[in-house]
């Protein structure tokens, strides 16, 4: 491996992560051209005014110990209550004599996970139980309704051909419609029906409701092990105290630290290729030969760049369709919601980390409240509220081609008119957009394998990540097809262990 060279597209997770496993195990000279201006790919931290703005909530918890350790390796982990457990009210630490979060920056905090919908200007559990709550929040009609369907379902399943019976067989039909469908097409901009179940098994796994309601009846009496909890119901997680940017800034000192380049600003536009061999890439006047090609680019724009592709797979990957991702920062005085849960929380706003909007007359998705992942993501968290109204589109629609100034009105209108905040108590605003942030499963994706199989006829490429892959991983799924990746290269190891990540329903269930 002496005297190689390994050059690495993206410095997101999957990219720093392969760029700091090579560092550490061979003696290679490892480069790493980004394309943006911004550490982090979707897991950056964005910066306005002072707060701080995580882009999609990202909780650092995974079943696999070797991306565990290394996030703890980079960050340790809170040793004593920090100023957010002993304000918020919330769970002990998981580690003794470790950094203080009062004094000590580069620190991971325990937060408690806390996630609920918004639906007829009500909060109901997520994910969807039957719990008391729930029942008196829909009203005994709906409840009647939707047991009635649970258990039709759960006799008459339906043959899985799409993600809409996928939820049905899990979940009954009354509930998916009240909980599911829209959301699910708010999301994706196609109805449940269009999208492949290979997305629920990925993402959902074992979930469905029977588990969701033995998870909150066992609660007491299967202690803290988390590896008895459906990943989708876990109850705490890591989370670095100024977002999950700084960690992957961390990552990217310390690749810098141990010989490594990064190069920002640096799109890849081109892809040299001889003989099944990447043998260069461009950006703009740039070339950059090596002898290996980690790639986190997106698949289509990775197809793109290259010539001599079969006019099949071209097309495929062409069409490829992802969602985009627009996120509004609010600063606000305070919520207009309250807090009715017995958690206590700083100022007393509601606990949530993250909340559901099912509301069906509004196009706002999802909003983060960033007090609760961090206090110390917000300037001022005793005396403003700092959110994140998250939007999903498609890059050059109409959502996408709106003025920063409407799109941030329209956001603001939407949050009054569902009951969240009022209109004065909105103090500052921004507005973010992020290309290529969500991988579809419909369209071509049906045809990906094809692309797939022709993208591993090049013998030193390797692709990681989440676009990379064209599969929805999450950070910690990514962080693994890079580690895996660096290991086939140091070995000479097959590549089917990296696309195998995230594929099979009991990923989430062991380690």
């Amino acid at each position: 491996m002496n005297k190689k060279t390994a050059i690495i597209i993206g410095a997101g997770p999957a990219g720093l992560t392969a760029a700091y496993e090579l560092l550490k195990t061979t003696d290679m000279k490892v480069i790493v051209l980004e394309a943006t201006n911004a550490i982090g790919g979707i897991s950056q931290t964005v910066v306005y005014n002072g707060n701080r703005m995580d882009i999609g909530g990202h909780r650092f918890f995974t079943k696999d110990e070797r991306v565990n350790e290394f996030w703890k390796n980079l960050m340790p982990v809170q040793g004593k209550p920090a100023y957010d457990d002993k304000v918020l009210g919330r769970a002990k630490p998981l580690a003794t004599g470790g950094p203080d979060p009062e004094t000590d920056d580069r620190v991971m905090l325990i937060r408690t996970r806390v996630s609920r919908i918004y639906f007829l200007k009500k909060f109901f559990a997520y994910p969807i139980t039957l719990s008391g709550e729930t029942i008196k929040n829909m009203g005994f009609s709906r409840t009647i309704k939707a047991g009635f369907g649970y258990v039709w379902s759960a006799v008459f399943k339906k043959k899985e051909t799409n993600l809409q019976n996928f939820y049905i067989n899990r979940f009954g039909k009354p509930l998916y419609e009240m909980f599911f469908e829209d959301y699910t097409e708010k999301v994706w901009g196609v109805n449940p029906k269009n999208i492949s179940a290979e997305w629920g098994a990925q993402r959902v796994k074992g979930l469905s409701l029977f588990k969701a309601v033995w998870n909150f009846v066992s609660k007491p009496f299967r202690g803290k092990n988390p590896e008895k909890v459906e990943t989708s119901l876990i109850e705490q997680f890591m989370y670095p105290k100024k977002g999950p940017g700084q960690l992957w800034e961390e990552v990217a000192e310390e690749v810098k630290a141990l010989g490594g380049e990064i190069i920002m600003n640096c799109p890849v536009t081109d892809i040299i290729t001889e003989n099944n061999t990447i043998k260069a890439v461009k950006a703009g006047e740039r070339e950059f030969e090596g002898d290996y090609f980690l790639s986190s680019m997106p698949v289509k724009d990775l197809v793109d760049g290259m010539t001599g592709v079969p006019a099949d797979v071209r097309e495929i990957a062409h069409n490829l369709p992802y969602r985009d991702f627009i996120t509004v920062g609010l600063l606000c005085n305070k919520l207009k919601i309250k807090n009715e849960t017995k958690m206590k929380t700083l100022g007393n706003i509601v606990p949530d980390c993250w909340i559901y909007i099912q509301e069906r007359d509004v196009k706002l998705g999802r909003l983060q409240i960033f007090n609760n992942w961090s206090p110390y993501m917000v300037a001022d968290p005793e005396k403003t509220v700092w959110i994140g109204l998250e939007y999903f589109c498609s890059e050059g629609d109409e959502m996408w081609n709106m003025a920063d100034r409407d799109f941030i009105e329209l956001a603001k209108k939407e949050l009054v008119h569902i009951g969240i905040v009022d209109m004065e108590d909105i103090i500052d605003s921004v507005r973010v957009r992020i290309k290529k942030a969500y991988p579809s499963y419909f369209g071509t994706y049906e045809q990906f394998d094809k692309v797939k199989d022709y993208l591993n006829t090049f013998e030193n490429l390797y692709c990681i990540g989440r676009n990379g892959q064209h599969r929805y991983n999450n950070m910690d799924h990514s962080m693994l097809t890079a580690m895996l990746a660096a290991d086939a290269l140091r070995t000479g190891k097959g590549k089917e262990e990296i696309w195998n990540v995230n594929t099979e329903k009991s990923y989430h269930e062991k380690k």
